[in-house]
């Protein structure tokens, strides 16, 4: 991983794959390098930013025709210049290390069967000269290359076990692109005509050159030529372009542009009053349709439902958190959150009646993905995502979805996303109370005014944005912090410290607060800085008697209080009202802060808010 773009076409292409590259940067990278055919194989790679490699390409005037490039997240092999892509083939023969290469290719995945492969090449004389997974892929299309490079990858994707996306071009075929995909995503992107053709990982790589989208499906060999292209699927049935059929996709390449904002994440986080006004723009009332799918009512699969079962990972695994006290305590039907890449590795209990739920910001994550199909697998039939992409495979493989409109985020951590997941959640909540008899019209008069009213109490909690500075330079001197919330508080105290930690690279914990006295008491010290979200609700009261714990072992407080609990800041005790009691959408509004303190702390300490060291945007492998 993690993203891809390629060409062919009858001009050079070299400024068409950087720009694509520095549009997928958001993504997270490593390094980076792009290939050409230019008479034979030519290549650039970087360990750098994709500015450095712009530098090389244009002192080195590579250009060509036909091309890839990518930007690489290692996972076999350390970030250095001889494992990233694009990778060459060499070989067969003792003189195989100097010659160059045949065949050239990108991959983003994980080819679990990699060493089993590499020792059989090697018999057969191919010499590695990388670490990587990826390198094993391009020695075996050589292995098999007899003078057709489709043939030679569709033989060769046969004999991989594990996920990837790639593309490859071979130097004896010097106007053709092979794509294919399993498990991570791939896009072929169709070029004014029809005489040029892309491929790429995310349709953002290519905003500006096409708006003419074919997703490939899973298992699907795309063969890439002047003019024309051609598939088979995972059956190498041979497909017509038109049994994939070509959409129109808009990715405006002005979303990633910073505007005022010093980075990309400050950016998101004052875009949540919009973003939560798209997603709910045309709710005019609550109604199953608003989840329906391309061909499947929403109303006949909430009739035939009795739980819930939510699968995520990471920030949206904290939404779903969120969502089960909601779903719960109003719709009144038994929820599980499960841990997406852990909930198909144990034994469970099918329900057929079990509404699946899958909730991802890009679509594509590869351990939802399977989380989905393993439940399906068993019998579970019912799906619904919330996803923030209409077009990814999580959409096409739900029978229902409701789409955020967040638009593209580009901060590694998730914010605008995160908030735009919890309305849709909401939404989801209302829908099943009013399906199960347990939402009167007055109840969801009041909840739709609540929600219309979201956008403008975010702006107010935006403006508390100078208070959260002046806590982040206190935060920025420290090593550790605990963050403490009561009832649907808590998954919101989660996503608070696990803001802190992805971007500050401080150590970061939460608890229940009632949890504090069973063990993270011990920690506590005035080097510990404590953070808890206490809304004015039933459990306000216990969550003091908390707050008091902490205070008697010398530890220092910073509290996200409501303007109406009566607490006042003092000696270790800092506090910060929120304008107003928002009820059972305060989630929404109290997390805003806690992005805002993570980032401002990482911002004193001076790391990579955008692109934090060891994590990449879109997790597409397990």
């Amino acid at each position: 991983m993690c993203g891809i773009v390629a060409a062919v076409s009858t001009r050079n292409i070299v400024p068409i794959l950087v720009q694509g590259l520095q549009r997928l940067e958001y993504r997270g990278y490593d390094s980076c390098g792009v290939a050409v055919h230019a008479g034979g194989l030519q290549r650039a790679r970087s360990t750098e930013r994709v500015a450095e490699l712009l530098t090389q390409v244009t002192q080195s005037h590579l250009e060509g025709a036909t091309g890839i490039a990518h930007t690489r997240w290692a996972t076999h092999g350390a970030p250095v210049v001889h494992n990233a892509h694009p990778h060459f083939s060499h070989g067969p023969g003792p003189d195989a290390a100097s010659r160059p290469g045949r065949v050239a290719l990108v991959h983003n995945g994980i080819i679990e069967n990699h060493d089993e492969l590499r020792a059989s090449l090697q018999a057969r004389g191919y010499v590695f000269q990388s670490q990587t997974d990826t390198e094993v892929i391009a020695h075996l299309v050589d292995s098999l290359y007899d003078g057709d490079l489709f043939e030679a990858v569709k033989t060769a994707v046969g004999q991989l076990q594990g996920a990837y996306a790639i593309a490859v071009f071979c130097k004896d075929e010097p106007h053709r692109l092979i794509g294919a995909r399993a498990g991570s995503p791939l896009i072929l992107g169709v070029g004014q005509g029809g005489t040029e053709h892309f491929l790429a990982s995310d349709a953002m790589a290519l905003a500006g050159v096409t708006d003419q989208i074919v997703y490939l499906e899973e298992g699907d060999v795309a063969d890439l030529q002047l003019g024309k292209y051609w598939l088979v699927d995972r059956a190498h049935k041979a497909l017509t372009p038109a049994q994939r059929p070509v959409k129109t996709v808009l990715a405006h390449s002005g979303a990633a542009e910073l505007g005022p904002y010093r980075h990309y994440m400050q950016k998101e986080i004052f875009e949540q009053p919009r973003a939560i006004a798209d997603t709910l723009e045309g709710v005019e009332g609550i109604a199953p349709e608003l989840f329906d799918g391309s061909q499947t009512s929403a109303a006949r699969v909430f009739k035939g439902i009795d739980s819930v079962l939510i699968l995520a990972c990471g920030t949206s695994y904290y939404s779903g958190c969120t969502a089960k006290y909601w779903l719960e305590s109003i719709a009144k039907i038994p929820t599980q959150v499960e841990v997406a890449s852990e909930y198909r590795y144990r034994e469970s209990v099918p329900n057929p009646r079990t509404l699946v739920v899958t909730i991802t910001q890009s679509g594509e994550t590869a351990d939802t993905l399977a989380a989905l199909r393993h439940a399906q697998s068993l019998g579970m039939t019912h799906t619904l995502t919330i996803c923030n992409v209409a077009t990814s495979a999580m959409v096409r493989e739900c029978e229902l979805a409701y789409i955020t409109r967040a638009g593209v985020e580009i901060g590694v951590a998730s914010t605008k996303a995160f908030t735009a997941q919890l309305a849709g959640l909401f939404l989801l909540t209302l829908a099943l109370a009013q399906a199960r008899g347990h939402l009167s019209d007055a109840e969801e008069a009041r909840h739709l005014k609540a929600m219309r009213h979201l956008p403008a109490a975010l702006q107010a909690v935006l403006a508390l944005e100078p208070q959260l500075m002046a806590w982040a330079d206190d935060f920025a001197t420290k090593d550790n912090a605990l963050f403490l919330g009561r009832g649907l508080h808590y998954p919101i105290a989660l996503e608070g410290a696990l803001k802190l930690k992805e971007i500050s690279y401080i150590h970061a914990e939460a608890y229940p607060a009632g949890e504090l006295k069973h063990g993270p008491l011990a920690l506590v010290t005035a080097a510990m800085p404590v953070v808890t979200v206490a809304p004015n609700d039933a459990l306000l009261e216990k969550l003091k008697s908390n707050m008091h714990e902490v205070r008697a072992r010398g530890g220092v407080l910073y509290v996200l209080a409501d303007a109406d609990t009566r607490l006042e800041s003092s000696e270790g005790l800092h506090v910060i009202r929120m304008p107003e009691h928002y009820g059972e959408l305060s989630p929404l509004l109290h997390v805003v802060p806690l992005q805002l303190l993570a980032y401002h702390t990482a911002c004193v300490r001076g790391t990579d808010v955008d692109k934090p060291r060891n994590l990449a945007k879109s997790v597409t492998v397990e």
